[in-house]
């Protein structure tokens, strides 16, 4: 890489650092457009949220789980319904399951695989939700929370990027947001489709924010 006075100058091989840039955007921009166009998908997303609203609106808890990025999504989640995500309006019942202690506690005793599923058999209860999020739809420990979830009567929603996973298959409702080749252009997607899912249930309990 040469460095000049000027960050229009950077090289970066035979391509600017300018046009790396903007390839990533065009990539990420033809993945939300192809997510945009998909009425599957649309779909999918607005029975996840009408599924979450039910649950809610019942007393219920929905409950997120993933691994590396997608617990910070799962997290993400969570924390915009306990807390704000736009404007004031009352906390909606929502956790991720992300408790380190609880997480290294349970991975050392059992085994990194029921990490979730035991969680969801202490806490989840018939008429809640799972919200399990999974990139490539074949994380071992979200498909058993799944299963778990089932078992109890609680809904599952996945959000995957692999179309007919094995998370879908245990899946009352899956959203597959196809990204790419690789992970980082579904994660973006995953972000988006859990605003909208936040944005619809506030515009449901709290239409005086809207």
């Amino acid at each position: 890489m040469r460095w000049s006075s000027g960050f229009g100058d950077i090289k970066c091989g035979w391509v600017t650092v300018q046009q790396h840039i903007l390839a990533t955007l065009d990539e990420a921009s033809a993945a939300l457009a192809k997510l945009r166009g998909d009425t599957q998908q649309i779909g999918a997303i607005a029975r996840a949220a009408e599924r979450m609203i039910n649950a809610l609106a019942a007393g219920g808890t929905i409950f997120s789980c993933g691994n590396g990025g997608s617990m910070c999504d799962a997290m993400h989640f969570a924390e915009e319904l306990t807390g704000r995500y736009r404007d004031n309006r009352r906390a909606l019942r929502a956790v991720s399951i992300s408790d380190p202690g609880y997480i290294s506690c349970t991975a050392n005793d059992f085994g990194y695989e029921y990490v979730f599923s035991r969680y969801l058999e202490a806490h989840g209860r018939k008429g809640d939700v799972l919200l399990g999020i999974s990139t490539s739809g074949r994380s071992r420990n979200v498909i058993l929370a799944a299963e778990a979830a089932r078992k109890l009567g609680m809904t599952v929603i996945s959000l995957t990027g692999k179309p007919a996973s094995e998370l879908a298959r245990v899946s009352d409702v899956e959203v597959c947001a196809v990204g790419g080749a690789y992970a980082d252009r579904t994660q973006e997607l995953h972000i988006k489709i859990i605003h909208i899912l936040i944005e619809l249930i506030e515009r449901k309990f709290s239409p005086e924010n809207y």
